[in-house]
């Protein structure tokens, strides 16, 4: 039959149709995509077939096969091919002579080997051989063969992209801390924040200081099955007086960031933001979202989604700085940053791409700096090579987009929200622009996204020089 997926249908041989020494063939080359899906779909994480650096010190020296991916392919001979739809399996033996290495070419050859009437059971011999003719498994297989003709449409299987997550994780992974900073956490009072806190003082990051009322941070704890009697306390009356405590406490530098626990956003927001509160910098508070998205290849800054509903020119150009500053705490010297629009085409009667322009201009001259910014610019041009290319705009920012921003809060929540939930993305959010950064977790967070975004706070504050008192104005 030959190589996968070369018929438009398959059909069976039914068990009075073989006989001994028939024989059925299939070929398939050995990729990593093969290697990482049989992992994600067996949960086999063996090193010897995922981690390249422990392989290149194993007996063989370089990344394997799984030997049950042999034995997959065995399989689909006998249940496509040979006898094909309808047959059985019954028992299997297979003997790992060598090992399957990437690029290897194997031929899979089944061959009945005996009939037995009275059962319609088939036995078959089975082995893989790779492109140098080297036996690699061999076995032997007996299925119930079918009685009856079977001929059916090959099934189309959905193409299978595999989402490469991780790039933010490894920008925030392997710091060595040389001691916590104290964050102030604010009502913590749900499971999801208590593990996430826990998580990171327990790998040195932080320093909790939990502060809401005692019983129902005892409560959250005892849940979460997470030990508090190390970490520091402040009991107040409820979730409003919590908020007001821990800007307090930044403002007079007790701590070095804020995380959100289990009170609305918009609660710890209206006490962040207050002008009078001592936190207030020269700049404009903004939140800058920071994702992996697996169908892009690098980390995706996405602002402001949460803080400035209609943003003005200027209050554009704080939350472009903001952005830029976590950035390039992420270790991107130049990030590219898009100014996001319908089009790439300058319309008086739309705010949003005058705006842009000047943007780039104030860009051009120094007001901002440590980027490269361009705009206007629609979404899929500022992430999409090919679509730059299609519309012939020429741009060092197009397609290659570090850092979205979008013309309104609006846009900026949908874009995050769509993000998310159809493009599987992963990640969290800092608002920036206070004297602290403050980590802003949404209650339907995951543990790895809130420990993203208390990772992205410390990385800020390293990244600034932070120290815990006398010098809370240099985060801006």
């Amino acid at each position: 039959m030959g190589a996968l997926g070369q018929t438009t249908t398959i059909e069976n041989r039914t068990y009075e149709e073989m006989a001994v020494g028939d024989s059925a063939t299939l070929e398939k080359r050995l990729t990593m995509d093969d290697i990482k899906l049989f992992a994600v779909m067996s949960g086999d994480v063996n090193p010897a077939h995922v981690d390249e650096e422990f392989a290149r010190s194993s007996r063989f020296h370089e990344l394997i096969a799984h030997g049950m991916w042999g034995g997959a392919l065995i399989s689909t001979v006998l249940g496509t091919q040979l006898p094909g739809p309808g047959t059985i399996y019954l028992e299997q033996t297979l003997r790992f002579r060598a090992p399957v290495t990437l690029g290897d070419k194997v031929r899979v050859t089944v061959t009945v080997r005996e009939k037995l009437d009275e059962k319609r059971h088939v036995v078959f011999g089975c082995e893989c051989r790779n492109q140098d003719d080297a036996l690699v498994l061999d076995g032997e297989a007996r299925v119930l063969a079918p009685s009856e003709r079977i001929n059916r449409p090959r099934a189309v299987m959905p193409s299978v992209r595999l989402a490469e997550r991780g790039r933010l994780s490894e920008m925030l992974a392997g710091a060595d801390y040389d001691e916590p900073v104290t964050a102030a956490v604010v009502h913590p009072v749900d499971i999801e924040s208590m593990r996430a806190l826990s998580v990171a003082a327990g790998e040195g990051v932080i320093r909790p200081v939990l502060v809401g009322p005692a019983a129902r941070i005892d409560a959250a704890a005892e849940d979460a099955g997470v030990d508090i009697a190390a970490f520091d306390r402040v009991d107040t009356r409820h979730s409003h007086a919590a908020a007001e405590v821990a800007v307090g406490m930044a403002a007079a530098g007790d701590v070095a960031t804020i995380i959100k626990g289990g009170l609305p956003m918009d609660e710890l927001l209206s006490a962040l933001v207050r002008p009078d509160n001592g936190l207030a910098t020269e700049r404009t508070p903004s939140q800058v979202m920071a994702f992996d998205v697996p169908t892009y290849p690098r980390p995706l800054l996405i602002s402001d989604p949460q803080v400035n509903i209609h943003p003005a020119l200027f209050e554009k150009r704080d939350i472009v700085r903001n952005a830029v500053s976590l950035a390039h705490a992420l270790g991107i010297s130049e990030p590219r940053v898009a100014m996001l629009s319908s089009s790439e085409a300058i319309e008086p009667k739309l705010t949003s791409t005058l705006d842009a322009a000047a943007i780039c201009k104030m860009a051009d001259r120094g007001q901002v700096s440590g980027a490269v910014v361009d705009g206007p610019m629609a979404f899929d041009t500022a992430i999409s090579e090919a679509t730059a290319r299609g519309r012939g705009v020429a741009s060092p920012v197009a397609g290659r987009a570090d850092v979205l921003v979008a013309p309104d809060l609006e846009a900026a929540s949908m874009l995050v929200k769509q993000l998310s939930h159809l493009a599987d993305a992963r990640g969290a959010g800092l608002l920036l622009g206070l004297r602290v950064p403050v980590v802003m977790s949404n209650r339907d967070d995951d543990l790895g996204s809130r420990l993203t975004g208390i990772g992205l706070a410390r990385q800020y504050l390293d990244h600034v020089g932070y120290t815990l008192r006398g010098a809370v104005d240099a985060v801006v």
